[in-house]
């Protein structure tokens, strides 16, 4: 009877352990606002959320992102910082909170972040 108490305890520690472990990816998480002020501070691979805000007129594959906290700003002269995503692949919508994973580089207008995989993970009903 110890025996089955003690492979149960130590299969519910287990399962607790995996979760905690699972979960703490998010905490590499960046935000827009922490690597918009100075983008090419930021080397290799990183993951960055964000709100999509539209599509570059002059570049279809490239994106504008802001930071998730600018959704509470709801006035005309809100000063939002956004991100240029470079993307090869399906384009989010307006309003979807992304998290896009890949790095900056260097063009002649300043930094773009080149994404390798963005994963949409809702949409916050902005726009039209």
């Amino acid at each position: 009877m110890k025996q089955k108490i003690f492979i149960i305890a130590a299969l519910f520690v287990g399962i607790a352990l995996a979760i905690v472990i699972t979960s703490q990816g998010d905490s590499d998480i960046l935000h827009v606002n922490q690597v918009g002020a100075d983008p090419l501070a930021y080397s290799g691979t990183i993951t960055v959320t964000g709100i999509m805000a539209g599509v570059s007129n002059s570049d279809p594959s490239i994106f504008g992102i802001y930071d998730i906290k600018e959704l509470q700003c709801t006035t005309a002269n809100c000063n939002k910082l956004y991100v240029p995503v470079r993307y090869q692949g399906a384009m989010p919508k307006v309003g979807d909170e992304v998290r896009v994973t890949g790095s900056f580089s260097k063009v002649p207008q300043g930094a773009v972040f080149t994404a390798e995989k963005i994963k949409v993970l809702r949409n916050h009903q902005i726009g039209g």
